[in-house]
């Protein structure tokens, strides 16, 4: 079974997180925390979050392939779930060759290998899902996993994917939000890291799908590519930027708060978002 993540979660890089915010989160009404930054395959720190925690889910955004080997994430999958049953997701996916260097094996090829590992090790398919943007690896993801976990994509893209997977599919919407109501200032935040993106293909390929153009993806970003990729503004602005993924098709929305107290940005936005805590 799927683990149960509610409409919104957080999004941070896996040792960003301590009990004491898991907590805090829960308690606000967000339904899971991402853990990002390509974790190890003896997925640390995930037990610690679940123990402080009563309900949330916690999910890996994601596990890269290229370095963390299937039978090792098995067994951690294997011993979390044991002690957690039904609160882990694990997510998966490939990467970027830009980052991780250059492989002899096809990305895809590689993916459905890795699959293909996580079966004969039992991890079930409905407790997994794939990193994904384009039509082919959302179709992989769809048949041989949960759903999707598409990164760096506006609303526009959510549509798409919905429509790819389908209607039965899980699909999370990650967003970056900066709570600012000085658009330039709020923007300036975005840019400390969303032009890190603007040099990995993967990403490119998928903005200038969705008509952004070259000076949109230019170094570091138009203000239009930057304020639909880090949707900033008071906590009203910035829900009604997180519901828009829900309206295009979404589960789930990962939110990912760039300011520099996220903790303090997630309080505010929690009270313009449609949560139960």
């Amino acid at each position: 079974m799927t683990p149960v993540i509610k409409k919104f979660g957080v999004w941070r890089g896996y040792k960003g997180f301590t009990p004491e915010a898991a907590r805090e989160i829960e308690e606000l009404g967000f339904g899971a925390l991402w853990l990002g930054g390509s974790p190890p395959a003896d997925l640390p720190v995930v037990e610690s979050l679940l123990a402080a925690t009563e309900s949330l889910t916690v999910a890996t955004s994601i596990v890269n392939i290229w370095t963390a080997p299937a039978d090792a994430v098995a067994e951690s999958f294997h011993r979390i779930e044991q002690r957690f049953p039904g609160r882990f997701l694990l997510g998966i996916g490939v990467g970027h060759p830009e980052a991780d260097g250059a492989s002899a094996i096809k990305p895809y090829d590689a993916l459905v290998a890795y699959l293909d590992d996580l079966d004969a090790a039992g991890v079930p398919k409905q407790s997994r899902a794939l990193a994904a943007l384009g039509p082919r690896v959302l179709r992989l993801a769809r048949d041989r996993t949960a759903g999707a976990l598409p990164y760096l994509a506006p609303p526009a893209h959510t549509r798409i994917a919905r429509e790819t997977l389908g209607a039965d599919a899980l699909l999370v919407a990650e967003q970056k939000v900066v709570l600012d109501d000085d658009a330039d200032r709020a923007r300036a935040v975005a840019r400390q890291m969303v032009p890190m993106y603007l040099g990995l293909v993967n990403y490119v390929a998928n903005l200038r799908r969705l008509g952004f153009s070259d000076e949109d993806l230019a170094t570091p970003g138009s203000d239009r590519l930057i304020d639909v990729l880090a949707v900033n503004g008071t906590p009203e602005q910035v829900a009604a930027g997180l519901v828009a993924h829900l309206e295009a098709g979404a589960d789930h929305v990962a939110v990912q708060a760039l300011n520099k107290d996220y903790l303090e940005a997630l309080r505010a936005v929690a009270t313009a978002l449609p949560l139960a805590p």
